[in-house]
């Protein structure tokens, strides 16, 4: 499956991030890993990929978050900064107010994650997010291409 996604990301150049599998990610030529809080440190997967890979590190939290970047992480996702579905594991929202603070505090960027709707890009961008990650927003929408074009018109 990897192969294939690379395949049809280089077509249309777009950038392939692996989840978890460095291994993976090293074999395939993908653009990046993100690792999750059970995955291995960002120093590990630094070495084990080298510094063409980007890498993407899950924080839940501002130490978690420090923690990605002192460790070399490329970026962080950050949250869940809104309640939804599938980030009920991880804990009460952050708030568009922790996300301020995790901006004042580390220097790589920081990607917003959870419960990002379209009435909500406008307080997310307004708290310095680099940008956001979607995942029932745009596949839990009936029409998956115009919402997709709509979020990409309020992040510009």
């Amino acid at each position: 499956m990897a192969y294939s996604l690379r395949e049809l990301t280089s077509g249309y150049r777009a950038k392939l991030f692996i989840n978890d599998r460095v291994d993976i990610a090293l074999a395939v030529d993908a653009d990046g890993v993100h690792l999750g809080g059970d995955s291995m440190p960002a120093f590990a997967a630094r070495k084990a990929a080298g510094e063409a890979m980007l890498i993407g590190v899950s924080a839940h939290s501002i130490g978690e978050a420090k923690k990605a970047e002192e460790e070399g992480a490329d970026f962080v996702t950050l949250g869940p900064v809104f309640e939804t579905p599938s980030k009920i594991k991880y804990g009460h929202p952050l708030g568009p107010e922790l996300l301020r603070e995790v901006m004042g505090k580390i220097f790589i960027p920081v990607f917003a994650i959870g419960g990002i709707k379209k009435e909500r890009v406008g307080s997310v961008l307004e708290s310095g997010a680099t940008g956001i990650a979607l995942i029932s927003a745009i596949l839990g929408s009936e029409d998956i291409r115009s919402n997709t074009e709509e979020f990409m018109r309020l992040l510009k």
